[in-house]
């Protein structure tokens, strides 16, 4: 099932999201429909607060060399209850979009290379080191799960240009 993403401004998008500790069909239905939406939404990464559910599980698919998802989610990667860890202090500028803020678009330094802890949907640990786009789309999406977007990443001047361009756009929709 497609849900409704929930769009910036909205104040829930700011909520640290709350452990997984239960690894039922509750939270698989959820996971299944994360899926569906992200790929309606053509997106590479859903948190579930986005979704409105405030907890730590997110998707990433980035999809394989060619940039394509594959329809037998052979790439997709289901993330419960992330860690990160830098593995070195190497940082890459990567074009970032959000599905909670439709439109807009803008350079943001991340981590180059990540370790990730985190649990698979069955409640298994698991370990991945993700680098270059995969390592970007891991921290964006764990950005949501502590209650931050990429906004808060721009430089001052740049954040004061969004709000601008933001309220404009919002004007025009009234």
């Amino acid at each position: 099932m497609i849900r409704e993403i929930i769009i910036y401004p909205n104040p829930r998008l700011f909520l640290e999201s709350k452990k997984v500790e239960n690894f039922d069909k509750d939270l698989h239905t959820l996971l299944d429909d994360m899926y569906e939406t992200m790929i309606a939404n053509k997106g590479v990464g859903l948190a579930a607060i986005q979704v409105n559910v405030p907890i730590r599980a997110l998707l990433v698919d980035i999809g394989d060399e060619e940039g394509e998802q594959k329809e037998d989610k052979q790439t997709l990667l289901e993330i419960i209850n992330p860690i990160i860890t830098p593995l070195d202090d190497e940082k890459i500028s990567c074009n970032e979009g959000c599905l909670s803020i439709p439109g807009f678009y803008e350079d943001i330094m991340r981590y180059k290379n990540i370790q990730l802890d985190y649990q698979d949907r069955f409640g298994n640990l698991q370990t991945l080191q993700a680098h270059d786009f995969l390592a970007v789309a891991i921290q964006h999406e764990v950005d949501h799960l502590d209650g931050h977007l990429f906004i808060e990443k721009l430089s001052f001047l740049k954040r004061q240009k969004f709000d601008k361009d933001f309220k404009k756009k919002s004007k025009k929709k009234k």
